[in-house]
């Protein structure tokens, strides 16, 4: 796919472990336990700083996030040798920042956010499964997730339409455990 000058090895060690770490979304994709859960958690707490900034920045720094990830994930397919590895979670990190775009970040936003692109990423409706299926490359790795993103913004979006009190709610309780 890339060029023979872009090859594995050409570029030193650091270039593979930039890679790696970008890849597994700052290493949590080597989580023993559910990986793509980790790179969620992980997204979650790289949209609590950018939450706070203009919605420009926070598209910016998305759409940055998501040529670097393709990148990134394409590279480390080769790396650890198997198609979107589990460890490669950079796409769940993208997701979730998908998710969250022009939602008001707080704790009840948050989880259901994680919620809901948990529950989307897994079921992977249209057109993220056939992106999924046929599609290669770590282009198609991150796309997958981003359309799950989309389907859990918009799912996310119709709630707090409709029960914004829910929220509030909600926050209220998880601010009881803090």
């Amino acid at each position: 796919m890339f060029p023979r000058r872009f090859r594995f090895g050409r570029k030193g060690p650091f270039v593979n472990k930039f890679v790696i770490f970008v890849a597994t979304g700052g290493y949590a994709g080597f989580s023993p336990v559910a990986p793509g859960t980790a790179g969620t958690l992980a997204g979650l707490l790289l949209c609590l700083p950018f939450s706070r900034y203009p919605l420009a920045f926070y598209l910016l720094t998305t759409a940055a996030l998501f040529f670097l990830g393709a990148w990134a994930a394409e590279r480390a397919e080769i790396l650890f040798g198997r198609k979107d590895s589990p460890r490669i979670v950079i796409d769940e990190v993208i997701g979730y920042l998908v998710t969250m775009i022009l939602v008001p970040f707080s704790p009840a936003t948050a989880s259901l956010g994680f919620f809901f692109f948990r529950l989307f990423d897994i079921m992977k409706p249209p057109p993220a499964r056939e992106i999924d299926r046929k599609m290669k490359g770590g282009f198609a790795v991150v796309l997958d997730d981003a359309v799950a993103g989309l389907y859990s913004n918009l799912a996310l979006h119709l709630f707090l339409w409709g029960k914004p009190e829910f929220f509030q709610e909600l926050d209220k309780w998880i601010y009881s455990f803090l």
